[in-house]
């Protein structure tokens, strides 16, 4: 999908645009807003003015304070009614702006590689997608509500005081720069401060999610303690980042309150002094006093929504710094999508490293021809994985080509690759999600009878039909609920339902039995008839009847050939079946 903008400003505006009409809206709203923070106690000063100076009997006072208090009941039914407005735009608003960010973030969010998932943890990630979707919609209305709303209301209010006496605009315009210069300068340490903690609030929450999903190893080895001394570990940093940040926001406050004490201070002698010498009415000294207070009060709130705003800016920034950067698998511009027909795979030339100095694939060069069956062996970190990686496109070559029926990979969208290409990993990861959803998940469109065949070729029918609610029955976060040989059946008849002409097997039957696998071994080898199929197997005998077997060796294919070929040579592979233990293949 787009690039996604890394920089704050442009992320809300390249959200806020589609929303455009609403925000506008919404600025209308803070514009009479401070408009009426002014016009009220000017119309409650002509109305003091007046019942002051209107001497006589009680039709004179209501003539005279007559259409100032219409206007001002007019006006406070106008401020309801621009307040319903308001929630009608918010509601219009600001929902589903946080759903198309959570939308946007999760669809970008996976289209980055595997590798990035390797390196953060998921939780974290889930709860940076939260951050933004809240944020953004906060620091919108923090701008609309609280600066663009309380700068017009200051301003408007400072002009109004000018009218009074252009004194008590200078005092509250002077204080209020001093107010809002140190108060600003201060805040951009609160949001170094903010984004600190932010990100060690999301390790420490990542930490937990990490340790609930393997919540079953922690009791396996009755770890609580040892995970609890952990996750202490985190908290510990965690409340020393909070604390710095709150004791530095107290400082803050320290200065904004007592600058306060002092405006109203000076505020109160110049209103004394001016009424003493009568240049200023009954009704100016409310309108001063009630503006003063409400100006302070807007003042305060500015500067302490400021370092919220930070705090928002701090955890927003963090959360897209790690969310929105580019994507290091990425389809070209002109990527087409893949056509499988024969299901020829071949390594041209293929160089490959995970990381710099340490090179897996040097020169790498193989053919596997269409519809043959090819196993992998060897010890683990030998390359077998990376290979079929390699082939899904979940890591970039450095140099070569990897062809699929002649096509370059990198040259296709990698959705089309992997679609063509049917997985059953060695630990198969099922959704929270009901039986029948988990097996079509191979073929969203497959019907019912279609996933009720795949489940009985894959021998899940027997177990799903003893359970209460059948297909419907949900499997659990990672199919919890499941044993490890009934989840690995699910997956076997995922790809069943798939029907993708290259398949890939990672140790497949690994956590079935006896009896059930030489069951599923029968409906694998019907699923792999004119399939270019790739197994990855430590238990060698599951390779008897491959049409080749490939031995990897610190990422070299050291031997090809087939099983009584291989055992023949009296090499590599005759060594590792002399080691055999079990039917599986030791550790090195």
């Amino acid at each position: 999908m787009n690039k996604i903008p890394t920089n704050l400003s442009s992320f809300l505006w390249y959200f806020s645009r589609k929303y455009l009409w609403g925000l506008i809206g919404l600025t209308f709203v803070a514009f009479f807003w401070g408009l009426n923070m002014s016009l009220t106690p000017y119309l409650m000063k002509v109305i003091i003015d007046r019942v002051y100076e209107t001497s006589g009997g009680g039709d004179a006072l209501i003539e005279a304070v007559k259409w100032p208090a219409i206007a001002y009941v007019v006006l406070a039914l106008l401020f309801f009614l621009v307040f319903r407005f308001y929630d009608y735009l918010i509601l219009k608003t600001f929902p589903p702006m946080k759903a198309d960010i959570v939308n946007t973030m999760f669809s970008y969010l996976t289209d980055h590689s595997y590798r990035y998932f390797q390196r953060r943890f998921a939780g974290s990630l889930s709860n940076k997608i939260n951050d933004i979707s809240k944020g953004t919609t906060i620091i919108v209305v923090h701008i609309i509500d609280q600066f663009i709303a309380r700068g017009l209301a200051i301003l408007i209010g400072i002009a109004t005081l000018y009218f009074a006496n252009p004194a008590f605009a200078a005092a509250m315009l002077i204080w209020l720069i001093l107010f809002l210069v140190v108060s600003v300068t201060l805040s951009k340490r609160s949001h170094d401060y903010s984004q600190v903690y932010s990100e060690a609030r999301s390790q420490m929450l990542g930490n937990i999610v990490d340790v609930v999903s393997n919540i079953l190893t922690v009791k396996l080895f009755a770890r609580k303690t040892y995970e609890t001394q952990i996750l202490n570990r985190y908290l510990s940093d965690t409340i020393h980042k909070d604390q710095r940040l709150h004791w530095y926001l107290i400082k803050i406050k320290t200065f904004q309150g007592l600058t306060i004490t002092a405006l109203i201070a000076s505020m109160l002698w110049l209103l004394i002094v001016f009424r003493a010498d009568n240049q200023i009415t009954i009704g100016d000294f409310a309108l001063v006093l009630t503006l003063t207070l409400t100006l302070v009060d807007e003042t305060y709130y500015l500067a302490k929504e400021m370092v919220s705003f930070s705090e928002e800016l701090g955890t927003c920034s963090q959360a897209i710094s790690i969310l929105a950067t580019p994507h290091d698998t990425v389809d070209l511009p002109n990527a087409v999508p893949i056509k499988i027909t024969k299901g020829e795979i071949v390594f041209d030339r293929v160089n490959f490293r995970y990381r710099k100095g340490h090179d897996l694939f040097t020169d790498k060069s193989i053919t596997i021809a269409p519809g043959q069956k090819v196993g992998l062996v060897g010890f683990s970190g030998s390359g077998k994985s990376t290979f079929v990686n390699l082939i899904l496109r979940f890591f970039d070559i450095e140099s070569g080509k990897i062809l699929i029926d002649g096509q370059n990979i990198e040259k296709v969208t990698q959705d089309s690759l992997r679609s063509q290409i049917a997985m059953i990993p060695q630990d198969p990861a099922l959704f929270h999600r009901t039986l029948k959803e988990n097996i079509r998940y191979g073929r969203i469109d497959a019907t019912d009878e279609e996933v009720y065949a795949a489940s009985k070729q894959a021998y899940c029918d027997e177990f799903i039909s003893h359970m209460k609610q059948g297909y419907d029955s949900l499997v659990g976060e990672r199919g919890v609920k499941l044993s490890g040989g009934q989840r690995q059946r699910i997956a076997i008849a995922r790809a069943i339902i798939k029907n993708a002409p290259i398949l890939i097997l990672d140790e497949a039957t690994s956590a079935l039995d006896s009896v059930t696998e030489n069951q599923i071994q029968e409906s694998l080898a019907t699923l792999m008839k004119g399939r270019t199929s790739i197994v990855i197997a430590h238990r060698l005998s599951t390779l008897f009847n491959m049409d080749r077997i490939l031995v990897f060796d610190h990422g070299q294919v050291i031997e090809d050939g087939k099983h009584e070929e291989l055992i023949a040579l009296g090499g590599h592979y005759a060594t590792l079946w002399n080691m055999q233990a079990g039917g599986f293949l030791k550790d090195k």
